[in-house]
């Protein structure tokens, strides 16, 4: 049986090996991936977002456990910080999600952020589609946690959970961030600690300023490690799902976001062909030198590699 029909029929190690192509740019593994772009849009995708130390990775655990006894079939994407010396992921959420690993039907992927400010990998995308096609009912995405660039979550997921945590310095700041506006559920995790109120109240206060909101992000009170909370928190992203279907809202955010990935594929594929040649390498390190000797100027070096890459276009 070809690797196809494996990922068709919900087999772990060839799911595995075809996301592993496409992180690693294989074209085989994007043909395959083209072939099976008619079995995708089955799944639900939620992305879990928050600063480090909020506790992401085991209310993950938690909200997979208690879909579990649904039955649902679930897939993790959990994105971790990118080792300086190996260029791999470090695979600490593998680590912490140790007896998940052995449920049949649960998929755990650890990738690596690989430098991506986006707090998610740029093989994100095509890792969701593989797991649509292998069968999972919901994927969930948790992002590495680097603050305000996190909001490239929002392009891959149907639902975002913006979790959050009393005591991580001045929570007014954190109200303030930009990452605040792309939560469509909150979790103020680690609810038993003190400020924890507080830190709610200031997210219904951000809440309040938009008085145009045709859905208003719930703010739930959990505490993950002793899985409290967690099944009203499930509540929500339900509620939060049935919203977006019953309104027909799900379609034009599916749609938007496969406007911003075109884009965001188109930009990848124009930065690729433009530095990896080795004439427009060695272009780059002669405008670079020029720059910092103040012979050249960064927009006139751009406006000259884009002519070049034009040029090299039309030869094509």
């Amino acid at each position: 049986m070809d690797i196809e029909s494996k990922v068709l029929n919900g087999d772990k190690r060839a799911t595995g090996k075809l996301i592993s192509m496409v992180e690693n740019r294989d074209s085989e593994g994007f043909r395959i991936l083209q072939n099976l772009y008619g079995h995708t849009g089955k799944a639900y995708v939620i992305g879990i977002t928050g600063p480090p130390g909020a506790g992401k990775s085991t209310l993950t655990d938690k909200l997979t456990k208690l879909l579990r006894k649904e039955d649902k079939k679930v897939a993790i994407v959990a994105v971790d910080p990118t080792s300086p010396f190996t260029g791999g992921a470090i695979l600490g959420d593998r680590v912490r999600m140790n007896e998940l690993s052995t449920d049949k039907g649960v998929f755990i992927r650890s990738m690596g952020a690989r430098g991506h400010l986006g707090g998610i990998s740029e093989a994100t995308a095509a890792a969701i589609k593989i797991l649509d096609i292998y069968g999972a009912d919901f994927i969930l995405v948790e992002t590495v946690g680097v603050g305000q660039s996190e909001i490239d979550i929002v392009k891959n997921c149907d639902t975002t959970l913006m979790v959050m945590v009393p005591g991580l310095g001045d929570d007014i700041q954190a109200i303030k961030a930009g990452v605040m506006e792309i939560g469509d559920v909150f979790a103020v995790n680690k609810a038993d600690r003190d400020g924890a109120q507080r830190t709610a109240r200031e997210i219904e206060m951000m809440l309040d300023f938009n008085k145009n909101m045709a859905w208003r992000p719930p703010v739930n009170m959990v505490v993950a490690s002793e899985n409290q909370g967690v099944d009203i928190l499930l509540e929500s992203l339900l509620k939060h799902k049935h919203y977006l279907e019953s309104t027909g809202k799900l379609e034009s955010k599916r749609i938007a976001n496969a406007k911003s990935e075109i884009v965001e594929m188109i930009k990848e594929r124009i930065i690729h062909s433009l530095l990896d040649n080795a004439h427009n390498e060695d272009l780059l390190e002669v405008y670079s030198r020029k720059i910092v000797s103040r012979e050249e100027n960064p927009y006139s070096a751009v406006e000259n590699l884009f002519d070049a890459y034009k040029a090299m276009l039309r030869l094509k």
